[in-house]
Order: C-alpha cells, then structure tokens, then sequence
C-alpha cells in the first residue's frame, strides 16, 4: 500500500545552479535535466531525482575524504631538527 503525500516534494535548489566537470550541480547534485524537468515530474519521479542526489552527494564527500587522506599521508611524519 503506498503512502499517500500531502504535500508537494521541494525543489532540492540551492540557488548557486554551478555545475561540475560531470554536469551535476555542485550544490544540490542534480543533473542540467533533472533541474529543467523538475516541475514536470510526478513524485515518483522527483523521489528518485533526490535519492540519485543523496547518492552523488556521498560519492562526491568520500572522493573529498580520499583525496584528503592522500594529502595528508603525502606529508612527511616529523622533521629533523639538528640542533
């Protein structure tokens, strides 16, 4: 039995509307597509626009975390200090 939805699903917009190398907005991670189809979607549909947003949001943090621990493996320990 499905759940009925009293209320309109939100727009997930941030208002920055900048994209990244893959086109998906760096705010609100959804594709040029899916931001110019929003209002024409069922909740169905919008549903699974913001679960595709959840996952590339988790996959965007982890790279950052990833890239974070290299940086910080790339640094030496400690330094000699000759006195």
């Amino acid at each position: 039995m499905d759940q009925i939805e009293f209320f309109d699903i939100p727009s997930p917009c941030k208002r920055i509307c900048e994209t990244d190398k893959q086109g998906y907005c760096v705010a609100c991670y959804r594709s040029r597509q899916e931001r110019f189809n929003w209002l024409t979607f069922n909740d169905s549909q919008k549903k699974e626009v913001l679960r595709l947003c959840k996952q590339r949001a988790l996959k965007r943090h982890y790279l950052l975390l990833q890239q974070q621990r290299q940086k910080l493996n790339s640094i030496p320990s400690q330094i000699e200090l000759n006195f």
